[in-house]
């Protein structure tokens, strides 16, 4: 394997763990907090992730496609120059960020408290989003530096420093709430507090990690700025002009959900209180916005960490001219996409009840409104796909213009579909949104390379015959195990239920893709090759 693939791969598994961590973790700490106070815990991460990418300014893939490139022509001072300055002014991003956030939490508390019949009153939000807005200190300067290795080729500190970071955060934030609710008999807000401050604690990991890996590689990197071919230097004005023009459009892509999410948080407390539902509001909004969008974005990150591994390829083939290879490479990347989310989302709506009656608690609204949120998924991997697509063509601009747009129609449509649909309005709400934003980034995709694709329908149906007849087995297969052994009415029969008919799904849906050749086609030569020896030709 070339040093490039073993780099990446070994980035790709880091932020896959912990992106997993990122998702497990939240299920011990719902039992340990409870339902009623889980909402507590969202509402502060909404808008920290907002600001936390504003002020990273996705200064990581930034930074290191500026020091990559200058690399590659030899010139490494102009690296390090982006390097001595960046820490000054990340440092000095992050510090205003923090304040920024600290000083904006009683407004944003107001926004969310809408009735006094809802569960947190102001201040407790508020100070649950001042504790988290400390993190914000640390973590664009850790950023930046990331960005530096990775443009040196250099991915196993960002790999491990993610990990770490992840790590640190989970073991504070679970111990911590454990020992503030169960031991001490303390608040859950209290807990919360504590667990939302993990962020900063495990930042300082994470930068440990990194100080680590920087003593480790700084005579290398001395060595080459010592070879540096430069025959100028670049004033710090071009540097951060080019630096800007890479990081803003994945800025929006990386704050895209956040902000779906921030629509709802200041509009749907409100919305449910005209109706009435003002004391159930909390609970509705963090089942949208939390738990079950936790459980929604799993078949996401799967797709999209197949599909996008292609757009490195897309680029290439942009900028050497080969349009051809170019639509073939979008044929396949649309098609993973789909044959991996579409039958994931179908499995987790048909089995809705049970998954969520085990990861949280048995709540008919839960099942419902994961039943419900599920197919949005698909939207969610396509904007990611189509946005990443769109910068991989220099088309920048048109990613800020589609999100904006679908954000926009988001904000139109979400108030008055609440009052029609509860929690259902929102959901369609964000859909029709992402909707918008998809259609936008496909038109200019079109416009662009002259693309669309016959081959790419016919295969979306084919996938949607595979997935039609994989619910159909899972069907039949809940409704003997009901059968044999009654209704499900514990976590126990919700893990046997969810366990079995996750088996029957994916063994249907392997078993024709495998057999009509569709998998092979989409995943590579080595399963071509595996399969083969197992009588899939």
């Amino acid at each position: 394997m070339s040093s490039l693939m073993k780099g990446t791969a070994i980035l790709t598994l880091g932020m896959f763990l912990s992106k997993v961590l990122g998702l497990i973790y939240i299920f011990p700490f719902y039992a340990i907090v409870g339902e009623e106070n889980i909402a507590l815990y969202q509402y502060a991460y909404i808008p920290y992730s907002i600001m936390l990418a504003i002020a990273i300014s996705g200064a990581p893939i930034a930074v290191s496609k500026f020091v990559s490139k200058y690399n590659s022509i030899g010139d490494y001072q102009s690296g390090r120059k982006l390097m001595k300055s960046g820490i000054l002014i990340m440092l000095i991003t992050g510090f205003l960020s923090f304040i920024a956030l600290f000083a904006l939490a009683t407004p944003i508390a107001g926004l969310v408290i809408k009735s006094e019949e809802q569960v947190f009153t102001v201040e407790q939000i508020a100070s649950v989003i001042r504790w988290v807005s400390f993190a914000l200190i640390v973590v664009p300067f850790m950023s930046l530096w990331r960005g530096f290795f990775q443009g040196y080729g250099k991915m196993q500190p960002t790999a491990v420093s993610q990990l770490v970071e992840q790590i640190v955060r989970i073991v504070v934030l679970l111990g911590g709430s454990f020992l503030v609710v169960v031991v001490f008999k303390g608040k859950a807000e209290t807990a919360i507090s504590f667990a939302v401050f993990a962020a900063f604690i495990g930042a300082i990991g994470g930068l440990g990690v990194l100080y680590y890996y920087w003593k480790k590689y700084q005579p290398e990197f001395n060595l080459l700025r010592s070879q540096s071919v430069t025959s100028k230097q670049l004033p710090l004005s071009t540097i951060y002009k080019e630096v800007i023009t890479y990081s803003i459009p994945m800025v929006f892509v990386g704050i895209a959900n956040p902000l779906f999410q921030l629509v709802d948080m200041v509009t749907f407390n409100g919305a449910m209180a005209s109706i009435g539902l003002a004391d159930v509001t909390d609970k509705y909004l963090s089942m949208i916005n939390f738990t079950t969008h936790k459980v929604v974005i799993i078949p996401v990150m799967l797709a999209t960490g197949f599909s996008m591994a292609l757009v490195p390829t897309i680029t290439k083939y942009f900028t050497s001219g080969e349009y051809l290879s170019l639509r073939h490479a979008m044929d396949k990347t649309y098609q993973i996409l789909i044959f991996i989310t579409l039958p994931a989302v179908v499995g987790i709506s048909l089995l809705s009840n049970e998954i969520y009656f085990l990861l949280y608690s048995e709540s008919e609204m839960g099942g419902s409104i994961l039943a419900h949120y599920a197919p949005v998924a698909i939207l969610f991997a396509l904007f990611q796909v189509t946005a990443a697509l769109l910068q991989g063509i220099d088309y920048q601009k048109w990613i800020v213009f589609s999100l904006l747009s679908g954000i926009l129609v988001k904000l139109a449509l979400n108030i008055p579909l609440i009052r029609m649909m509860e929690a259902d309005g929102a959901i369609l709400a964000t859909a029709i949104g992402y909707g918008v934003s998809i259609i936008i980034n496909m038109l200019v995709l079109k416009r662009a390379l002259n693309y669309k694709s016959e081959m790419v329908v016919r295969r979306v149906m084919l996938i949607s015959i595979l997935t039609a007849a994989m619910a159909l087995n899972v069907l039949v297969a809940y409704k003997l195990l009901e059968f044999i052994m009654g209704p499900v009415d514990s976590k126990f029969s919700a893990l046997i239920f969810s366990v079995i008919c996750t088996a029957v799904g994916i063994a249907v849906y392997g078993f024709l893709s495998l057999r009509l050749g569709l998998a092979q086609k989409l995943l590579g030569e080595r399963l071509t090759r595996f399969t083969s020896k197992i009588g899939f030709k």
